[in-house]
């Protein structure tokens, strides 16, 4: 037993039953009660969840991020007040945006200043830090805020939270308590979790499902779309069965899991920002848009105007996004895996033209080949220079079944997609979203989720900087969660010349060369890691070099350390290659 019993110790027992695993913690001067039940419970061998020290806040939520997308079990982070809140940064973008459930708790300054009550103010920091609103700093990306006035009824707080966090949408939910709450003795309160479930998966309404696969065996060119169905792994299973069926083919479009098997013969490719039509999707008659948020950019790509559109997603409306819409004959909210067993389960009712079927698997067959062996050839080794083609198909080589890949590639993200070809649901993931940095803290949640996997998180240079990588790697060593970065390092953000290309092909930037984007003198990225969480360390700059280096990093892995690769690729301002360029001019 604890010798006192506070709204703090109820707060981590709640975590505790919540089964949170982790509190990735950013500790203040609003945490003493906190800290004090921590110690005490360490003390008497009582367990809570074990606290991770993340020196920053934006890592300590890319942590928790991770580790939720990994194992679909939202964490804690615990930060100081409105100013820890600010620092969480992107991060708090990305969990929102990504639907990722995790639960943030920020104290708040003492609400007494003359000893009233235990923890009124004494140090002057308290009044410097007590601001109107603090929940409205993230109110907007968060889809529950709430303060904790009392420990009476701090359980139901806590699990009411995690519950909402869960429930699709899933996304973030933050609480706040001031000092004198937190360390106010209370009564233990006993919670049947039961009660406090996620709510259950929405299914499709039963004259959808008809519809819906009405339309689907007479089209003649039916396509999916999809981002983020992989989030659930036995969606992906779901969705092989019907597009074996009736030989669909899947365009991925922005994707933050693996939503389909790259190596299927009905994956046909994966989109981003290209400048171009697909042609499967000028060509498609039926469109399944499942869970997306971007299917396609209109301005360069989009199905025909006669083109029949279903889009079935936990988050149809996107009301979130001021600016968002399709054309789509019907918009369900359902999870897709229930809405792919019931259209499944039709489809077993029904009947169709089987050699219409089986024309368009011939047919899809030889583009998702033809497709394969343009990506192949793109991998071809070049002797001056180290391509982010070829640099991937390398890591692609050290990679097995146990392997999970962190894509935070940016300007190379489709190239990742494209090379890595995944085909294990749960092998690579991205954040979902548009804050950078997220690839260093997700990977340490990543090996926080999944002791025995090797993790190795792929980034650009601007993305790795974005990351912190002083705290992330001095974690990774502290907390025994090694794993291997490779820096896609172009010397600068390729993106932003891209953007600028885009809208501006033949300005004065372009014609001037100058974008304000380079990094020269280029940092000596890889010794950040070393220095501050004793990573193996190297620069990798002669494509001979590339193999070897990637060796030595496994085996820095299997020591127990982490590993930084800094890959030289061709410099930013010459790395845009003629038909690239060619390619967003025409945009």
């Amino acid at each position: 037993m604890l010798s006192k019993y506070t709204t703090s110790t109820a707060f981590l027992e709640a975590l505790q039953e919540a089964g949170v695993s982790y509190i990735f913690a950013n500790l203040g001067s609003d945490h003493p009660a906190l800290i004090e039940a921590l110690a005490e419970a360490q003390n008497k061998n009582i367990t809570f969840p074990k606290v991770i020290t993340s020196p920053h806040e934006m890592v300590a939520l890319s942590a928790a991020n991770g580790y939720a997308q990994v194992t679909g079990e939202p964490q804690a982070v615990l930060v100081h007040v409105e100013c820890g809140t600010q620092n969480l940064g992107g991060g708090i973008h990305n969990a929102a945006k990504g639907r990722v459930p995790v639960l943030i708790f920020a104290g708040a300054s003492p609400y007494t200043q003359e000893g009233e009550l235990t923890g009124s103010r004494n140090e002057f920091i308290h009044w410097i830090q007590d601001v109107a609103d603090q929940r409205g700093i993230v109110r907007g990306y968060t889809k529950y805020d709430n303060e904790i006035r009392t420990g009476k009824n701090v359980k139901q707080l806590v699990h009411r939270a995690l519950q909402i966090a869960q429930s699709d949408p899933k996304g973030p939910v933050y609480l706040m308590g001031p000092r004198e709450v937190m360390e106010e003795e209370t009564e233990p309160v006993i919670i049947n979790k039961e009660h406090w479930k996620p709510i259950a998966p929405n299914a499709l309404p039963a004259e959808g499902v008809q519809t819906i696969v009405k339309d689907l065996l007479v089209s003649k060119n039916p396509l999916v779309v999809t981002s983020y169905l992989g989030r659930n792994k036995d969606a992906v299973d779901e969705l092989v069965r019907l597009c074996d069926k009736l030989a669909i083919p899947v365009l991925e479009s922005v994707p933050n899991y693996v939503n389909f098997p790259s190596d299927h013969p009905m994956q046909c490719g994966y989109q981003w920002n290209s400048p171009e039509q697909h042609e499967l999707l000028a060509e498609a008659d039926v469109v399944l848009v499942l869970d997306s948020d971007v299917p396609w950019i209109a301005l360069h790509n989009r199905p025909s105007k006669d083109c029949t559109i279903y889009h079935i997603d936990i988050d149809p409306l996107k009301e979130n996004m001021p600016l968002w819409y399709i054309p789509a004959k019907q918009h369900f909210a359902a999870d897709v895996q229930t809405a792919l067993q019931q259209i499944n389960k039709q489809i077993q009712r029904s009947e169709w033209d089987q050699n219409s079927v089986e024309e368009r698997r011939i047919k899809i067959t030889k583009f998702h080949d033809q497709l394969r062996e343009q990506w192949d050839s793109d991998e071809t080794y070049q002797e001056d220079f180290v391509t982010p083609e070829y640099l991937t198909a390398c890591i692609r080589e050290i990679m097995d079944e146990d392997t999970i890949i962190i894509n935070e590639g940016i300007s190379n993200f489709e190239t990742i997609y494209r090379h890595i070809k995944a085909n294990k649901p749960g092998s690579m993931i991205g954040s979902g979203a548009g804050s950078l940095g997220w690839n260093g803290g997700a990977a340490i949640g990543a090996k926080l989720a999944a002791k025995d996997k090797t993790i190795i998180s792929l980034t650009g240079d601007g993305s790795y900087l974005f990351s912190i990588p002083s705290t992330v790697h001095w974690m990774s060593r502290k907390y025994n969660a090694p794993f291997l970065t490779v820096i896609y390092n172009n010397r600068g953000w390729k993106s932003p010349k891209l953007s600028t290309l885009g809208v501006h092909p033949n300005g004065i930037a372009n014609e001037t060369n100058t974008f304000f984007n380079d990094f020269d003198p280029p940092a000596d990225l890889a010794k950040i890691a070393e220095s501050a969480g004793g990573a193996y360390a190297q620069i990798v700059k002669n494509p001979s070099e590339v193999k070897s280096a990637l060796q030595k990093a496994l085996a820095a892995l299997k020591e127990g350390r982490s590993a930084v690769l800094d890959v030289y690729l061709p410099a930013i301002n010459q790395a845009v290659s003629e038909a690239e360029t060619a390619n967003t001019i025409q945009s």
